[in-house]
């Protein structure tokens, strides 16, 4: 087929031109660096006494405490199932708190049936897209883990980074699996030395380095021309109208 001698030159109808931006790496060097330690979440997905994913949340939040991080590790005891209560609930509060002050966040969960457990799903379910005008967790890198009881599995992790992807945030392209988890881990808890340990490092060390890259310059980097057009005021006032909240101005 013969090209066009002048390609793409019919414009663009449908773009709001006022909303519309040219991304440049100019708006990439960030007005004012932070100077805090890089603040860390970590979520794990089990209520047991002796849980392998507390184990590896432990051994995640030394290395990222190793690497110059700050690191906060949140109980799911007494975090009611979603729905069960409202939002004021003070497991609920202190979650969303946590996850508004984090700028990186590692999820680690059991694989139980084939999947991530509910204790893992329950907290990400409490955690909304957004809070008024705030998105507690956009902009947010991630790193998923997960522990095996049986042979080396995926699933936990890939239903991770699709529920990373839905809250929108920053998932690191490496990951950790660790099989038979009762092997990997002494009676003391703590993580036993081979290549499994060092896909940790690697893991916690990604997600350091993207979290630096990222964490000053996240507002701008999930800012959306969709979402600028919805904030617009007449774009606003046109959506209440339309639920009949107000009339629309003539």
């Amino acid at each position: 087929m013969d090209k066009s001698p002048l390609p793409f030159t019919d414009g663009l109808p449908h773009l709001s031109a006022a909303h519309f931006e040219v991304p440049t790496v100019e708006r990439l060097h960030p007005s004012t660096p932070f100077t805090h330690p890089p603040r860390f979440l970590i979520l794990y997905g089990s209520l047991r006494e002796r849980s392998f994913s507390l184990f590896l949340a432990y051994e995640a939040a030394r290395l990222l405490e190793a690497m110059g991080g700050e690191v906060r590790i949140y109980d799911a005891h007494g975090l009611p199932l979603p729905d069960d209560t409202t939002a004021d609930h003070p497991k609920v509060q202190e979650l969303r708190r946590l996850s508004l002050w984090s700028e990186g966040q590692v999820w680690v969960s059991p694989e139980r049936h084939g999947n991530l457990t509910g204790v893992m799903k329950s907290q990400i379910d409490w955690l909304p897209l957004s809070e008024g005008s705030v998105r507690p967790t956009q902009g947010r890198t991630l790193a998923v883990m997960q522990v095996s009881g049986g042979s080396q599995s995926f699933n936990a992790v890939n239903a991770l980074r699709v529920l990373g992807r839905w809250m929108r945030m920053i998932t690191i392209p490496n990951q950790s699996s660790v099989p038979m988890a009762y092997k990997e881990f002494d009676e003391a808890g703590r993580m036993k030395p081979g290549p499994l340990y060092e896909r940790v490092v690697d893991v916690c060390e990604e997600l350091m380095k993207f979290t630096l890259l990222t964490r000053e310059r996240a507002d701008y980097l999930v800012d959306r021309y969709s979402e600028r057009k919805e904030r617009a005021p007449a774009r606003l006032e046109a959506v209440a109208a339309e639920i009949g909240f107000v009339k629309r101005s003539t």
